[in-house]
């Protein structure tokens, strides 16, 4: 398996750029799937007598896999290279539902949960982070653009998935044939689609830049350093945990209302004049996953110009003001209400995308992938607690007879709360002790690999 070493990969000098985050799509894109998991779950309530809990399960597993898999795996995918990475992540994702497949083939729940929750789920966070530091190396100008890009595709994955899988459904029919046959056709297609990412990625040379830059050109800049910290390393600083608690926070008050968007609508406006119809419900929550994709690309790019820390003192605090007015303003405004929701899961998606540029500045970029592996670790906390809030204080809400946006103004004080916390770790964040600098020779030492090419030398940077 020499095609996957880091070595064989190294960018001859011609090599753009540019090229790699269409090979980072290629890789989230695919993955992203997982936010449309919702679409099966009918058919397998159906065909398999399944309770609404039981069939989320796949989809709880792999969100558990995805921040386990990141955490222990960042370093490996470090050492081995995105190529490798990638290559993982294709088999794993797409094995995953081909195991689901022959679990609905054997009517065999089990193994749909095993397939797609356990094995599927290591693909989704070994995907994940599979391309960061790579993206980051090849743009140290832009690298809140540059992740934006790759993080963007998680998020409108789900925008193809979603049709694409329903559109599969209605052909193959919704008993355990028709949705294994669609699963079949989902692993293969991934595989394939997955593939050129794997093929098309590189890594640059260690002593490659883009044209005009150095890296003094950042060193002035507040929080940003042109040391390096390891993994290891970090995890030790209160900067690590600042923002673990940052993206933790800021994760639970989105997550909260994406799991509950059609239900949250329709219950705020049951009361009124003019009730929130089921198809406008549906039309609400595709209106919030694109304002989640496009959050990605424009607040974190929107970060290389204002900062990190900057960008996220809009995220948390503006973020607080909007959860207010809804809680304020209640049914007395449909419009109100959606331009505040589709804000807040904006700040959602530009806090997923952000946070790896936020690490590379304080951090820097030597095991930068491996960082924010572990620090995903606060996604799959933030994936329970998110919705337990939303959905928990609904419900004790309803048992109390109360109806429309009483069932959730209890909720949005909570992630105000929430947020403030979030806000306050971020004001603590300080650039990081030098005693947890990495030493410029070790780098050099770990970061050296042999290319297969004329690969030295300055790129282009185009």
């Amino acid at each position: 398996m020499h095609f996957l070493d880091k070595s064989r990969i190294v960018a001859p000098p011609t090599w753009s750029r540019w090229l790699i985050p269409p090979a980072a799509l290629s890789v989230h894109l695919a993955i992203g799937q997982a936010y449309a998991w919702s679409v099966f779950k009918p058919p397998l309530e159906s065909s398999l007598d399944l309770s609404g809990t039981a069939s989320a399960l796949p989809f709880q597993i792999a969100i558990v896999m995805l921040g386990l898999s990141a955490a222990f795996g960042g370093t490996t995918v470090e050492r081995k290279g995105p190529r490798w990475a990638m290559f993982v992540s294709m088999t794993c994702f797409s094995s995953g539902f081909l195991l689901a497949s022959l679990g609905m083939f054997l009517e065999q729940y089990w193994l749909v949960v095993f397939g797609y929750g356990f094995v599927g789920g290591i693909g989704l966070g070994i995907g994940y982070i599979s391309p960061v530091s790579t993206l980051i190396k090849w743009f140290p100008d832009r690298p809140g653009m540059a992740t934006g890009i790759a993080i963007m595709g998680f998020g409108g994955g789900a925008l193809i998935a979603s049709p694409w899988s329903a559109q599969m459904l209605e052909s193959f029919g919704t008993d355990t044939g028709g949705v294994a046959q669609t699963f079949l056709v989902h692993g293969v297609v991934y595989a394939v689609f997955m593939s050129f990412g794997v093929l098309l990625v590189r890594v640059p040379a260690p002593d490659w830049r883009p044209a005009g830059w150095t890296p003094a050109d950042v060193a002035a800049r507040p929080l940003v350093t042109t040391a390096n910290v390891s993994a290891n390393s970090a995890i030790r600083t209160p900067q690590f945990w600042c923002l673990w608690v940052v993206l933790c926070m800021n994760v639970t008050a989105g997550i909260g209302i994406l799991e509950k968007a059609a239900p949250m609508i329709t219950s705020f406006f049951a009361d009124t004049s003019t009730p929130v119809a089921a198809s406008a419900a549906a039309g609400f929550v595709a209106l919030l996953s694109l304002c989640n994709m496009l959050g990605r690309i424009t607040w974190s790019s929107t970060s290389d110009i204002i900062g990190r820390k900057n960008i996220y003192r809009v995220y948390l605090g503006f973020g607080a003001l909007l959860y207010l007015t809804i809680a304020l303003s209640k049914d007395a405004s449909k419009p109100l209400f959606i331009v505040c929701a589709m804000l807040i899961l904006s700040f959602y998606g530009g806090g997923f995308a952000t946070i790896p540029a936020y690490l590379k500045d304080l951090f820097g970029t030597f095991q930068v992938g491996a960082i924010h592996g572990r620090l995903l670790t606060a996604w799959s906390l933030a994936g329970v607690l998110g919705p337990l809030i939303i959905n928990g204080v609904a419900d004790a809400q309803e048992e109390a007879g109360k109806t429309g946006p009483a069932l959730y103004t209890l909720s949005m004080y909570i992630m105000i709360c929430l947020l403030a916390i979030g806000f306050i770790a971020n004001e603590l964040v300080r650039p990081v002790n030098s005693k947890y600098h990495e030493p410029p020779e070790s780098v050099r030492e770990q970061e050296t690999v042999q290319p297969t090419t004329s690969a030295a030398g300055k790129g282009d940077g185009q």
